[in-house]
């Protein structure tokens, strides 16, 4: 019988160092699968924390909230639950006051997230140009994000003050009346959608940016030699390369406007603020979860709110999700 090494010297198997036997070689095999286990399992091994820190600070409020929502329990006594079941759920689904929050904060996200994006898109698309001191310009679109919201909206609230603001002094060089941005519906809405817009345009215009630089150049060198403009680069390259993030500042706008709440409550001025103006013009969700937990005192309400914004958001996301199934399905 021939050996291994006269069968590897006549080409029939590689040369090489005699197989292990017996216990080194499973002590190796052991060794290996361990390794490989390791290496698999370190990714759980970070992650296993952030789920501990969620269980502790977001799990349980979660959970202790949606228990408060099935009594009724007041502010001063938080001890104290008498069980009403989903009591405070039907007295929601009954009260106009939701049905004008929510139509609110729906027509405010529409007012703010559209033009917000449309624009944060447009800049960064600009900013990815070569041009000068474009640090600087990059660095400028962050101030409005990194200022206190507190602040913005006081400066804003002056901007559109009804006698001496500085949009009706505009409005009346070209001869058109001034207006009660805080009283009236509409010009209440778009004068808080401005804060907004004006505070996020920039930080959305950062993560597109950063989404462009990672396209490769090649995609635009062979557009352009297929002779498409600018235009077309843009549309056919560059939106469809950034889908994703557009798609993940859309999911963070979307939250971003059912939390609505220190524009619209800074801008009030005062008691109107909670309420969301006299006629309750303007009021969100978060203005009427913050009205009956800190103004009425019904902290079982207010939790009532507080789970139905959230059972909102996710009935929004299912519906996203399936939506996009359907598309892929049928492309």
């Amino acid at each position: 019988m021939a050996t291994s090494t006269t069968r590897a010297l006549a080409g029939e198997e590689p040369p090489g160092p005699p197989p292990k036997t017996g216990g080194e070689g499973t002590a190796r095999r052991r060794g290996a699968l361990l390794h490989r286990l390791d290496v698999k399992g370190a990714p759980y091994a970070f992650v296993a924390p952030f789920f501990v820190v969620f269980a502790a600070f977001s799990f349980y409020p979660l959970v202790y909230t949606s228990w408060i929502s099935l009594h009724q329990v007041e502010l001063a006594t938080l001890d104290v639950m008498e069980w009403v079941a989903f009591d405070n759920y039907v007295a929601l689904w009954n009260d106009s006051r939701f049905w004008n929050a929510l139509l609110n904060t729906f027509t405010l996200g529409v007012l703010s997230t559209v033009p917000q994006l449309l624009m944060a898109l447009g800049l960064a698309h600009l900013l990815n140009y070569r041009m000068r001191a474009s640090l600087f310009f990059r660095v400028a679109s962050l101030v409005p994000y990194a200022t206190s919201v507190a602040a913005a909206a006081l400066v804003f609230t002056m901007i559109f003050e009804r006698d001496f603001g500085m949009i009706n002094w505009a409005l009346g060089t070209v001869g058109i009346d001034p207006v009660d941005w805080e009283a009236d519906k509409w010009p209440a809405q778009i004068a808080i959608s401005t804060i907004v817009i004006w505070r996020w345009t920039g930080y959305n215009a950062l993560l597109y940016l950063a989404a462009m630089q990672a396209i490769p150049a090649d995609r635009y060198e062979a557009a352009s030699l297929d002779g498409a403009s600018r235009w077309k680069q843009f549309t056919q390259v560059t939106v469809p390369g950034i889908r994703s993030t557009i798609v993940f500042t859309i999911v963070l706008s979307t939250i971003g406007a059912t939390q609505l709440f220190g524009e619209p409550l800074i801008f009030g001025q005062g008691p109107n603020g909670v309420s969301g103006g006299a006629d309750n013009q303007y009021q969100t969700l978060g203005l009427l979860l913050y009205e009956e937990g800190w103004k009425n005192y019904q902290m079982g309400r207010s939790a009532t709110v507080a789970w139905t914004m959230f059972l909102l958001l996710v009935l929004v996301f299912a519906a996203q999700r399936l939506i996009r199934r359907a598309r892929s399905r049928t492309s």
